[in-house]
């Protein structure tokens, strides 16, 4: 593995900053550009004595590998995924019942970048994710997620219903998305530790996770499409939880 990876993007970058700046080892920054948005996330680096250096077109599209980077780059250190003992460790530690989004094999990095995006928003303590054969964190994902990455833990396990099984000894309910469900997301009682899956795109949820959920429920569609984007979806259920939580406050 590199010692090091590449973050780009505005958004990314100054959340970046703001939020793990240790992580950032030096910003790259487009030659010539000295636009306001640019200069603040320069301004962010030098309070924190991060290096920056001014480069060549090219030489920061090398950087992103291609990727809309919007003039910045920062080079930091890797990140990592969280394992299961650290999301055991989370939840022992929490004093509101749990909220956890879970991708059964979500590939789209900009999906997945999206979803922690909305997890972020929603308050969800968590985003769990298979170790194989899912996206993971990239600088894709980063980008997309606008600085959730950096604040919303991505767990990756081994074994996706072993993990759901654990979940529901600890006492939370685990509710599924299919098209199939009899029930709305509407109608599931999301004020209780809850976790809510989301399937991968096109195939949904696998057998033995779908096996693993205490409910099924599905989103309302009334439109001629049969399914929304898996992220659009994770973000109206992680919301309607939230919904149910505060009219209850």
């Amino acid at each position: 593995m590199s010692d090091k990876e590449y973050v780009f993007g505005l958004h990314a970058v100054q959340a970046l900053l703001d939020r793990a700046p240790k992580r950032v080892k030096r910003l790259y920054l487009l030659r010539g550009r000295i636009d306001g948005r640019a200069e603040a996330v320069v301004a962010t680096a030098q309070q924190q004595d991060i290096a920056v250096e001014r480069v060549a077109p090219e030489d920061i599209d090398k950087l992103a590998e291609g990727g809309v980077h919007q003039g910045v780059v920062a080079m930091v250190t890797p990140s990592q995924l969280w394992s299961e003992d650290m999301l055991t460790h989370l939840l022992d530690g929490l004093d509101t019942p749990p909220l956890l989004l879970v991708l059964d094999g979500v590939t789209d990095p900009h999906n997945l970048g999206a979803c922690l995006r909305s997890a972020d928003a929603a308050g969800a303590q968590a985003v769990i994710i298979p170790r194989d054969r899912a996206a993971t964190l990239s600088p894709t994902v980063r980008k997309v997620a606008c600085g959730a990455a950096e604040t919303v833990p991505l767990v990756a396990v081994t074994n996706l219903a072993r993990t759901l099984k654990q979940l529901q000894q600890r006492g939370l309910w685990v509710v599924g998305t299919a098209g199939e469900a009899e029930q709305l997301i509407y109608q599931v009682d999301l004020k209780v530790p809850s976790v809510i899956v989301m399937g991968a795109e096109g195939s949904g949820m696998r057998r033995l996770t779908r096996e693993h959920c205490d409910y099924l429920a599905k989103l309302p569609m009334a439109g001629g499409v049969s399914s929304l984007n898996v992220s659009v979806a994770a973000g109206v259920c992680l919301f309607e939880a939230v919904r149910q939580r505060q009219a209850t406050r």
